[in-house]
């Protein structure tokens, strides 16, 4: 299934998307939740029973042109981002002249980000601070369903709902100042993240799935990555890419801790998939490369086969309040 979250008349509502329409599930039977929150916490209940509703559905529903869509976690229990993709952490690692750390194969790691910042399609709205070196970074990410500790990659594939496109927004000079201090990311990321247009369920992409890398435990889909910004392509690259995969990914974070249903969990970059890699790797290669950053107005469509496409525009925020314009009116003063 492909499962939604939108809007009608003002309340967040819970939807199937089939057909190019939407079908409010609640409506469809009342004995499925009326938001995804409550669907999470329900989910071997109000799965199968959605799942029949989805079965049966023709053309009903709202022509989707005529639905604003939200995220489909609207409201996630947190928010974690993996560093999966060993291609963008070598490439990252070479265009800074630093080698590659041995314990990317060690263990996957993650850092938790505002999941109060998460949001869908449309508009992106940032402040002046945000657009210094102003990036996207193509993702995927999963939700978590099932209340876990302490349980193997081997056992993880039970805990996942669903998939979903997520583009981590990165404000690059906040974020590069705060991780020199050895802490972060934080303060570059928390504006935003987005997730979207659909929460896909695993059954929908069994024909993609694929074995994990070598060395790995679980699997992954081969689901082809692009992201495009005002019609020009930029980053192409596959989920199968992944070393770690989401199984792995998931024993780490429910290590000592609780995962809980409605949890958000990103892959962390594909390889290509953000300016600051590209930007490195032009560099390396052209002194005289042309660097690029997201600006206000871009469009930014990224698409993932099976997951859809995500769309949004950078919209710059009507405020001048910035920290870094009166770090620097200080240290002019000193």
């Amino acid at each position: 299934m492909k499962l939604v979250s939108f809007l009608n008349n003002g309340e967040t509502r819970l939807g199937l998307f089939k057909n190019g329409r939407i079908v409010d599930l609640n409506q469809a039977d009342a004995r499925i939740p009326s938001t995804m929150a409550l669907f999470i916490e329900n989910w071997e209940v109000a799965y199968s029973i959605a799942k029949a509703v989805a079965e049966r559905a023709t053309n009903e529903g709202l022509e989707e042109s005529n639905v604003q869509l939200l995220a489909p976690v609207p409201e996630p229990a947190s928010c974690r981002d993996g560093y999966a993709f060993r291609q963008h952490v070598e490439a990252a690692r070479r265009n800074r002249h630093v080698p590659m750390i041995d314990e990317f194969d060690q263990f996957p790691i993650f850092y938790f980000t505002n999941h109060k910042g998460i949001q869908g399609p449309g508009e992106v709205l940032c402040m002046p601070d945000h657009f210094q070196q102003l990036d996207f970074e193509l993702e995927v990410a999963i939700v978590v369903c099932k209340k876990g500790k302490n349980f193997t990659a081997a056992e993880a594939e039970k805990y996942i709902g669903g998939y979903m496109i997520m583009n981590d927004m990165s404000a690059r000079t906040l974020q590069m100042e705060e991780m020199k201090l050895s802490l972060g990311p934080a303060k570059g990321k928390d504006f935003c993240t987005v997730i979207g247009p659909w929460l896909v369920t695993p059954d929908e992409l069994e024909k993609y799935k694929v074995p994990a890398k070598p060395g790995h435990v679980g699997f992954s889909y081969n689901l082809n990555m692009t992201c495009s910004v005002n019609g020009v392509e930029l980053s192409a690259g596959n989920m199968a890419d992944m070393d770690w995969t989401f199984s792995e990914i998931l024993e780490r974070c429910a290590y000592g801790a609780y995962v809980f249903p409605g949890d958000v969990i990103g892959s962390g970059t594909v390889g290509t998939g953000c300016l600051l890699e590209l930007n490195g790797t032009g560099l390396l290669q052209d002194p005289n490369y042309a660097v690029q950053w997201l600006k206000d107005g871009d469009q930014i469509e990224m698409k993932i086969d099976g997951l859809g496409t995500l769309n949004n525009t950078i919209v710059a925020e009507k405020s001048n309040f910035s920290l870094l314009a009166l770090k620097k009116m200080k240290e002019d003063v000193n």
